[in-house]
């Protein structure tokens, strides 16, 4: 499939097209109208340079140093040095798939045509993008503004021929050998070139935004998994009347507790569990509060996907350019200095979707440590036979425990926080870096903590065993069963985590109940 650059993320749904993009599964490609008006602005730049007007980041210094003013013969040197002199990233190298969001998302912005940059280097980072030609990016560096000048500087040191680089025909190596191995050329910069390829929220958004679309996936999973529990542990599906929540109708609360009322005992899909005689008249809030917790969980990833579906389609670079060739000098062209690189609005809506995932973790580490629980569940200690002799769900318990534990240390929001950086010229960042490295940091550590106790969810399914649950719940069961047998005795829980941690990540788990749900536009709509 071929993306046009001016719809890498579609205004409906936020991460859909550029996770394609970062999976290798679509390619871009620049339309007719966005490469005339990338001319346009660019002439802008050209007549600037030949006429000789002071205009930031062309012909002066960066930051501080923006009152010096480089002399026309430098241009170019200026430049390449200010990619080389950001080449200053730590940490361990992103994946390929997060770099390939990266650049598509740097295309992205510039493709806007309020960069002034040269269509020709456009064109040349397309054909990197669709050569699989991806530059090595480090993790950390980035303080969210002016810009994530770190890490898109090393995106664009591969575009010039320099650093490393990965492609899928040579693997890793120099730059300039990976890009003659796929007959490309580095790109020669001009005036203006290397300034637009560094300025924006590009790797704030590029990590965001796979973290936004796992926690979703998440969100599904662990309402599917809470009703799987609500089953076995013998409780009520009253708390999720439609009456309820409809006279307190925040919006992800009622769409919530849709899911639930399709996914649990009713008269499409009856469970023979849930038919049998209750101990107990009243359900533990992990259970019964579900929609009220879970619903702001879901309301929150809207919010962030309404934040990021505006950020990633976004002139994000600075100096911006505005006007036409023709009207350098009548005051009609501007270039204008100002701050749409500043990362504050991923930043914080990245900390608040870390904040409110994070809840997800809470109510499914009660849940799991109430199936262990003989005295919670009526079924045999840490869901094992003969207990004693096996530990059965002992210490997945704990490793749930211990990963949700690991992610309330990672709640602190980082945007709260400011360095003032370039001598006090920068003097308030978003620390966005952060925000998103540490947002996929807990819903990857929430995948596993959900895996956990969709486990010993199927696992206390045993002993209810002949009694079946619902249809689409016994779907779930034998999705699970295809990676993970029973637990008869005592046995390494490692890889069976990682299978089911898998089937999260892949959003397999809703996929196999969405055949079985009916057209209620709440339940559509989650």
């Amino acid at each position: 499939a071929v993306v046009s650059t001016e719809a890498v993320v579609s205004t409906q749904s936020t991460g859909d097209s550029l996770i394609r993009l970062g999976k290798g599964e679509a390619k871009l490609s620049l339309s007719e109208e966005t490469l005339h008006k990338l001319g346009e602005t660019r002439s802008i730049v050209d007549n600037i340079v030949s006429k000789g007007y002071v205009r930031y980041g062309i012909n002066t210094g960066f930051g501080l140093l923006s009152k010096v003013v480089v002399e026309s013969e430098k241009l170019v040197e200026l430049q390449y040095n200010i990619i080389r002199s950001h080449c200053a990233g730590t940490g361990e190298p992103l994946p390929l798939n997060t770099v390939r969001r990266i650049l598509a998302l740097r295309i992205n912005v510039l493709a806007k045509a309020f960069s002034g940059c040269n269509p020709v280097m456009v064109q040349h980072m397309v054909e990197m993008f669709n050569k699989d030609c991806l530059p090595l990016i480090p993790c950390q560096g980035t303080v969210g503004a002016s810009g994530d000048l770190a890490p898109l500087s090393h995106l664009a040191q591969g575009l010039i021929g320099e650093g490393k680089m990965w492609s899928p025909k040579t693997g890793w190596g120099n730059a300039m050998e990976v890009l003659a191995a796929n007959d490309m050329m580095p790109y020669q910069l001009t005036p203006k070139d290397g300034l637009s390829l560094i300025n924006g929220t590009q790797f704030i958004c590029g990590v965001g935004a796979e973290a936004l679309q796992r926690a979703k996936y998440c969100l599904r999973t662990t309402v599917i998994i809470n009703a799987m529990v609500m089953d076995v542990l013998e409780g009520h599906t009253n708390a999720y009347d439609a009456r309820v929540h409809a006279i307190r109708p925040h919006c992800g609360q009622q769409r919530v507790a849709a899911a639930l009322r399709a996914l649990c005992n009713n008269s499409k899909y009856p469970s023979e569990i849930y038919e049998q005689e209750k101990h107990d008249v009243q359900d533990p809030y992990t259970i019964r509060c579900l929609p009220q917790v879970v619903g702001v969980t879901l309301d929150t990833i809207n919010f962030v996907e309404g934040i990021f579906t505006t950020e990633m389609n976004s002139a994000t670079d600075n100096p911006l350019v505005f006007g036409a060739s023709e009207d350098v000098g009548s005051g009609e062209a501007d270039i204008i200095s100002a701050g749409n690189f500043h990362g504050e609005y991923p930043a914080k809506a990245l900390d608040y979707l870390t904040i409110a995932v994070h809840e997800i973790g809470n109510m499914s580490e009660r849940r799991l440590e109430r199936l262990c629980n003989p005295t919670c569940s009526n079924l045999p200690a840490f869901l094992v036979e003969s207990p004693g002799l096996n530990s059965g769900f002992m210490i997945p318990h704990c490793t749930s425990a211990a990963l949700v534990s690991e992610n309330k240390t990672l709640c602190f929001p980082s945007s709260a926080d400011t360095q003032s950086t370039s001598a006090g010229k920068e003097d308030h960042v978003s620390m966005g870096g952060w925000s998103a490295r540490k947002a996929l940091r807990v819903v990857k550590n929430l995948e596993n903590v959900l895996a956990i106790e969709l486990i010993a969810a199927c696992q206390a399914l045993e002993f209810k065993r002949p009694l079946r649950t619902t249809e689409p719940l016994e779907a779930v069961y034998n999705l699970v069963r295809s990676k993970v047998e029973p637990f008869a005795k005592d046995r390494e829980f490692t890889t069976d985590i990682e299978a089911v941690q898998e089937m999260i990540e892949n959003n397999m788990v809703w996929e196999t109940v969405a055949p079985y749900l009916d057209s209620d536009p709440l339940w559509n709509e989650f």
